[in-house]
């Protein structure tokens, strides 16, 4: 079963989210928050797999209640699903690099939602879509000060590669044909690569590509 905390100020939006989320064979709703600083807590209780977080909560907004559960040992491996009531919301760009595994605008298709939540718990960000990638690109092309390419000394020719692939929103799936290889030695070149640029996923992987000059904004497939 994935397990999957709600983080949102507004009652009727959680219940929402429950009622398709519960009718699930595979997904049961463990808990709910109305704020940032009780999201930290039911995390750090519950120990969900996923957490849907709105961006715009009182007391401690999602941003930096992303950045406590992603910062802390034991809930590392939380996955952080950011939900936003505007596809280009100024503060998405900082939640993956807090530590977000993605984000959602709230009016979804249900389908979409599904299948984002079960994304993340696969290990895949919600990278696929293209309004995503050209979020990403957006706000990393305002960064005023870009990541130090040295960085990129760390990785073979090949994982440079992958990484630039994975920047423009690529499966491993997409890779693996590209470079004429075979999926998993794609998802190899991910992970280790994720490795050795310290990335919690592929959401800040694609951040570090495009802040290391590897990617650049408009190069998006």
């Amino acid at each position: 079963m994935i397990r999957v905390l709600l983080a949102d100020d507004q009652s009727l939006v959680r219940a929402g989210f429950r009622a398709l989320l519960d009718a699930q064979p595979d997904i049961e709703v463990v808990g709910e928050a109305a704020d940032g600083e009780e999201a930290v807590r039911r995390v750090r209780e519950l120990r969900p797999d996923v957490v849907l977080m709105d961006i715009r909560m009182p007391l401690l907004d999602g941003l930096a209640a992303t950045r406590r559960i992603a910062s802390a040992v034991e809930s590392a491996d939380v996955k952080v699903v950011m939900l936003t009531t505007f596809e280009l919301d100024e503060y998405v760009f900082e939640a993956i690099r807090a530590g977000a595994s993605g984000f959602l605008v709230k009016d979804t298709e249900p389908e979409e939602l599904l299948r984002a939540v079960r994304a993340v718990v696969a290990g895949d960000a919600l990278l696929s879509p293209g309004v995503t990638r050209r979020l990403i690109a957006e706000f990393a092309a305002r960064s005023k000060e870009p990541a130090a390419a040295d960085a990129l000394s760390r990785l073979t020719e090949r994982e440079r590669e992958v990484m630039a692939l994975v920047g423009i929103g690529l499966s491993n799936e997409e890779i693996a044909r590209r470079l004429v290889v075979s999926p998993l030695t794609a998802k190899t070149h991910v992970s280790r690569t994720m490795v050795k640029l310290g990335a919690r996923d592929r959401a800040q992987l694609v951040v570090l590509a495009y802040e290391s000059g590897l990617v650049r904004p408009g190069w998006l497939g």
